[in-house]
């Protein structure tokens, strides 16, 4: 079972909810250690003052802010704990949003899960998640983590509550300065990109082989390496068809290769006229298992301004 990374309650009104925050995603990816290429030997990386050149452990380590090259202010654990933060051991529910009002560019700042704390948090827990669930809103959350207050959505997810991350609004980029020239589209252009759209909708994530097919390869090379023997030979790719200058001919290829590839018959494909809507059906879900790597192998928005 993750660790929990922080102790604390939801402050919902005069509802208090105590809970843990735990990391609602885990990584599997494959990790390389560095090494000395003509010995095999580790590359070690040490922690060294620069003042007296002594090695220092993580308990002689502490921290400071830079006022200038020549000038550090040190900033103690204390000074820390004492900031007068409402939100330092609480996630305060500061208001309450459409579960879509929020722009997707805003999420990436973590995903957490909120466990009960003990069974005082039950019945309070349960109501909160309860109440959400009954609506297509989200609470919006502040809470302090890692050294900064941050900003989040608090949405029932299942029988549990996660907290979604949120950037806040000053450290999303403005998209305007990434526009391409003003160029025009033709009704007929856009008509078959939709279409082309159609035919590649699915009902679900589950409906896609959503393997990482990267590790899964990966894997392959180090365990081939650790048998001493050759990794297996991968599958021989389609030939890349030469690129399509004109934009209606690159959606009607488009669209007849997606049918291809969802079973689907017919000759060429014209994309000037929208299809009628078909009833989706879920394709057989792909088996999206990762071969098992050997342990001798590997160790398997809208923030408010500071007054």
């Amino acid at each position: 079972m993750p660790r929990a990374m922080w102790n604390g309650a939801i402050s919902f009104g005069l509802v208090t909810v105590p809970i843990t925050l735990e990391p609602a995603t885990e990584s599997h990816d494959v990790h390389f250690r560095q090494v000395h290429v003509e010995d095999g030997g580790r590359v070690r990386y040490q922690k060294r003052c620069e003042v007296d050149g002594q090695v220092l452990t993580e308990d002689e380590i502490g921290k400071a802010y830079e006022v200038s090259k020549d000038q550090l202010i040190p900033i103690t654990e204390g000074d820390l704990s004492g900031m007068p933060l409402p939100t330092a051991r609480a996630v305060e529910v500061v208001a309450f949003i459409d579960a879509d009002s929020v722009d997707p560019v805003a999420f990436g700042a973590g995903d957490y899960y909120a466990r009960a704390k003990g069974a005082v948090a039950a019945k309070p827990y349960t109501l909160l998640r309860e109440a959400l669930s009954r609506t297509d809103k989200v609470a919006v959350v502040k809470y302090a983590l890692r050294g900064r207050e941050r900003l989040g959505l608090l949405r029932p997810v299942g029988e549990a509550l996660s907290i979604q991350g949120l950037h806040w609004d000053d450290e999303i980029r403005s998209p305007a300065e990434l526009a391409p020239p003003e160029t025009d589209v033709s009704e007929s252009e856009i008509e078959g990109a939709l279409t082309l759209m159609e035919t590649m909708t699915v009902a679900s994530l589950d409906d896609l082989d959503v393997t990482d097919h990267y590790t899964e390869a990966l894997t392959e090379v180090i365990e081939a390496k650790a048998e001493h023997r050759a990794p297996a030979a991968p599958e021989a790719e389609k030939a890349e068809t030469a690129p399509v200058v004109d934009l209606m001919a690159a959606l009607e290829a488009s669209v007849a290769k997606a049918k291809e590839s969802r079973g689907e018959g017919g000759g060429p494909a014209t994309v000037h006229e929208m299809p009628k809507p078909k009833k989706k059906t879920a394709a057989n879900k792909t088996a999206a298992t990762k071969t098992a790597v050997k342990k001798t192998t590997v160790k398997k928005t809208t923030r408010r301004k500071s007054a």
